[in-house]
This record gives structure tokens, C-alpha cells and sequence, in this order.
């Protein structure tokens, strides 16, 4: 009996993936294709060049095919793909459905506010999603997932439709017909067409099924759906996340977005702009003479810092770093910081130090979100490809003082791709017997109690003031943010 399959197409800010699983949660074969850099014309503007997005991602579909014809796949045995786009992004079209306007990044200051038409956009016809976009290249529908529309949005969280009311749409300064009509994550949006079939190398008619953002789709594939038990994205954005059933009102201190799970709702506090963008950087400004050493020790500087740094105490003995080389919307003023340097540093102390930033950053943020929520945190899952670092791993099981793990599949979007698609196309009976079939467990990491009262100790009495200290001084740094 041949195997029947299901693909996750997972675009992020850094790549476009596409992933093959068979039925039983294998990876068959993944093909990849790394974005191009975001122009950034000036400061807090950030747009994909071009048409970067669909490029990329057909190159992706295109090694993803030859993998798997050279495994002897047959496409035809391909059941659904679900699609997953990076979230918070603003994609313009004329009424052809192309582009009026490169797609704008959700780390743009324009994205702060409703959408406004400047002349310079030209004839703009839709306003839509990232996943609206790649949904229509694939179909040709003008359709799109509810579950991607965070923001400034006229969008119905309890009903998982449009809102019915004026005033939202009045204050989006939206219409309803410059919108996509919405399904919800584990439904159809249509079928490949004959046009995007020739030029991503499938067979046209395979049944594209809606996911949600990007988060709660890597939430899905990582198998929080257990109370407790939180997802760590370590993405260019890193978002932490739990799953709930209801919509919460008046949060305070996380938001409740529509889960990749329909009719549930993923809480998500705040998170690190720029995160995992940060230690690339640091890789790309720093790195020469490190990158030299990797290669004379047959290593890829990823692993050469990380052994470096695992040398270095718990605290990196006083050096400090404040994530903020993308500062959050309310507070424009605020730039990334180190803190600390004595002669006794060296780039694995500060690469550690950065690694530690982003955990202490996090817990703070998830420390609150666990308090209004009433549910401690009882596990870690982390997710993305700082998941490969035993270092980093170890680093958030210490500072959080729980039991944490990584999955098989680090990228677990692509795995949440594949559970909305098996659910569309009767594979699984249940999203919680999908996930158990889907999602393959890997290492788990013990807090170390000495490490874990250090960084207690050190989060208190200095990390959790910095931001006191720093901001009347970076205010006065930049006094003006246009």
C-alpha cells in the first residue's frame, strides 16, 4: 500500500521552508531557502525586497521535490499541505492580487497604526496578511486564515470572523471589501492551482489548508496543549505561549490570540524583538576571528562559542545584556545594552551573556502571564534553531527552575502545518492524538539548584532594575524617534 503524505510550508523572517511528513509523524525530506536581508531605508522601517517571500519559497518547494523524487516519492500520494506565514506583517495588492508594495515587516514602526494609503503605494485594492498573500500565490483565492490577523484589524477573536461592527472597522480604517473572506486554522482555502503547480513542481488540485500565525502554529507542533506547559520560540521575535480555551478579556500582562486549534486561544506575553536576529548579529559583527579558530577545530562557530561559553560561570562573573536592539512600541527609545566589563571578559562571555539576557528577559515577561493566569509554569518546550544548543537549553532550564526540552524537529511550525492538514484531510480523529503521533520529544534538561538561586539572585537585585536606570539616559540619547 503506497504512503499517503503531508506537507508544512513554513515562511519566517529568516527563510521559507517546506517539510514532508508521511502519516506517522517521519520526516521525509524538508527543502530551505534563506530570505533576503530586509531593506531598511531608515530607522524602525523594514520591508522584504521584491517579491522575497513567493521567490524564496518556490526555490524551497523546488528542493523539497527533488528530494523527495530522489527518494522515490510519489506526489500524487501528497493529501494536504497546511501553510504558515510569519505574522504581523502588512501586505498591500492591486486587484490582480500582486503586489502594490514590497510586504512591510512586523518589526515597521507603521505597523503600530491602522493602515494608512500613501500615494506612493499606488493602486492598492486588498489589504491583507503575509498568509493571505502566499494563500492566494498558491491558489489564486482571495482567501486567508482568521487566525493570522493580529493588530489593526477589525477581526472577531469570539466569533473567528470579521467583526460585525462599524466602529472597528472605522478605527482599523479598513472596508470590508479591501479584505480576504477568513476559514478557520484546519480548513480548506482551496486547491493548488495550475499556475503555482508549474512552478513549485507539484500536481495541481492538492487541497491547501489554513493554519494560523506563525506562533501558535510552532505552539501546536510543539505539543503544549497540556496546562503548564509553555512554548519558548526562539525566533528572530522570541514569543512565549500557552494554550487556553477562552478569550480572555482585560488581560494585563499577555494577549489572547485565536490558536491553531480552532476556538482556542493561545496567551502570549511579551517577548524579545530582534532575538535570536541579535546573536546572528553578533556572529556577523564579531565573529572573524572566532569563525578562523572554528574552522582550524573542523567546527561551525555556532558550536565554537557554545563550548567556549559552557566554560563560563552561571552569570558570565557581572556582564550583562539588555535585549533591546528592537525596542518595543511604547518605549522607541530604548537600545540594546551591555553592562559590566571587566578585564576577566572575553567574546564567550559575552556570547554567553547574551544567551542569558534573552532567558531573563523572558522569564520576566512569562512570570507575569503565569501570575494572572493562576497556572504555574511546570515545564519548558523550546522551539526554533537555538534549540540546538545545549548551552542555551541548560541556560533556560536554570533560569526558570523547570524541567525543559527540545523536540526532534526544532522548527515545529512546519509540524503544526502538518497537524491542521492531517485534520482536514481525516487523518487524525483529534488535535491531541495528532499531536501525539506528529510531534517526536527529544532531550530533556534538570535545573541545576546552585545556578538556578544564583540567577534568581542576580534577575532581582540588578536585571529587573535596568531598565530604571537606562531609560532616562537612552531618552536623553535619542530625544527625538520620528
Amino acid at each position: 500500500m503506497n504512503k499517503k503524505y503531508l506537507m508544512g510550508v513554513d515562511v519566517g523572517t529568516q527563510s521559507a521552508k517546506v517539510v514532508i511528513f508521511d502519516t506517522e509523524g517521519n520526516v521525509i525530506c524538508e527543502g530551505k531557502q534563506a530570505l533576503r536581508k530586509l531593506d531598511i531605508s531608515a530607522p524602525l522601517l523594514a520591508e522584504h525586497p521584491d517579491d522575497d517571500l513567493w521567490d524564496s519559497l518556490k526555490v524551497a518547494f523546488g528542493k523539497v521535490m527533488d528530494n523527495f523524487h530522489a527518494q522515490g516519492g510519489d506526489a500524487s500520494q501528497i493529501l494536504a499541505m497546511g501553510v504558515c506565514v510569519i505574522r504581523c506583517c502588512r501586505v498591500l495588492l492591486k486587484g490582480n492580487g500582486e503586489l502594490a508594495w514590497p510586504v512591510i515587516n512586523w518589526m515597521d514602526k507603521r505597523l503600530n497604526k491602522p493602515y494608512q494609503p500613501l500615494e506612493c503605494y499606488g493602486e492598492v485594492k486588498y489589504v491583507t496578511t503575509t498568509s493571505g498573500y502566499i494563500t492566494h500565490r498558491l491558489t489564486g483565492e482571495f482567501k486567508d486564515t482568521c487566525a493570522n490577523y493580529i493588530g489593526w484589524w477589525p477581526m472577531d477573536n469570539d466569533m473567528l470572523d470579521w467583526s460585525t461592527d462599524p466602529a472597528q472597522w472605522e478605527s482599523c480604517n479598513l472596508s470590508r471589501s479591501q479584505v480576504f473572506d477568513v476559514v478557520k486554522p484546519g480548513e480548506m482555502l482551496g486547491y493548488l492551482s495550475e499556475k503555482a503547480a508549474r512552478q513549485i513542481g507539484l500536481p495541481a488540485g492538492i487541497p491547501v489548508i489554513a493554519t494560523a500565525h506563525d506562533k501558535a502554529v510552532e505552539a501546536l507542533g510543539a505539543g503544549t496543549l497540556e496546562p503548564g506547559i509553555a512554548l519558548i520560540s526562539l525566533g528572530t521575535y522570541i514569543g512565549a505561549m500557552v494554550h487556553g480555551h477562552e478569550n480572555v478579556k482585560n488581560a494585563q500582562n499577555f494577549w489572547p490570540f485565536q490558536a491553531s486549534v480552532p476556538g482556542h486561544y493561545l496567551y502570549e506575553c511579551m517577548g524579545v524583538r530582534r532575538g535570536m536576529w541579535t546573536i546572528s548579529w553578533f556572529h556577523d559583527q564579531f565573529g572573524a576571528a572566532a569563525l578562523a579558530d572554528a574552522q582550524e577545530k573542523d567546527l561551525s562557530i555556532e558550536e565554537l562559542l557554545n563550548r567556549e561559553a559552557t566554560k563560563i560561570p552561571a552569570g558570565c562573573e557581572g556582564l550583562l545584556t539588555v535585549h533591546d536592539w528592537a525596542p518595543p512600541s511604547e518605549a522607541e527609545f530604548r537600545k540594546g545594552a551591555m553592562i559590566g566589563f571587566d578585564g576577566r571578559h572575553t567574546r564567550a562571555h559575552m556570547y554567553r551573556s547574551m544567551l542569558e539576557g534573552i532567558a531573563f528577559t523572558m522569564k520576566n515577561h512569562m512570570d507575569k502571564m503565569a501570575d494572572e493566569l493562576g497556572i504555574p509554569f511546570k515545564g519548558l518546550i523550546i522551539s526554533g534553531g537555538g534549540a540546538n544548543s545545549d548551552l542555551f537549553m541548560q541556560i533556560f532550564a536554570d533560569v526558570f527552575g523547570v524541567p525543559t526540552r527540545r523536540n526532534l524537529m526544532k522548527g515545529s511550525a512546519a509540524v503544526g502545518c502538518a497537524v491542521n492538514a492531517g485534520m482536514a484531510a481525516g487523518v487524525f480523529d483529534s488535535y491531541e492524538k495528532a499531536t501525539e503521533k506528529m510531534v517526536r520529544m527529544g532531550e530533556h534538561f534538570t535545573p541545576d539548584g546552585k545556578n538556578h538561586q544564583l540567577y534568581n539572585a542576580l534577575n532581582a537585585d540588578v536585571y529587573q532594575k535596568m531598565n530604571i536606570y537606562l531609560d532616562p539616559l537612552l531618552q536623553a540619547l535619542s530625544p527625538r524617534v520620528d
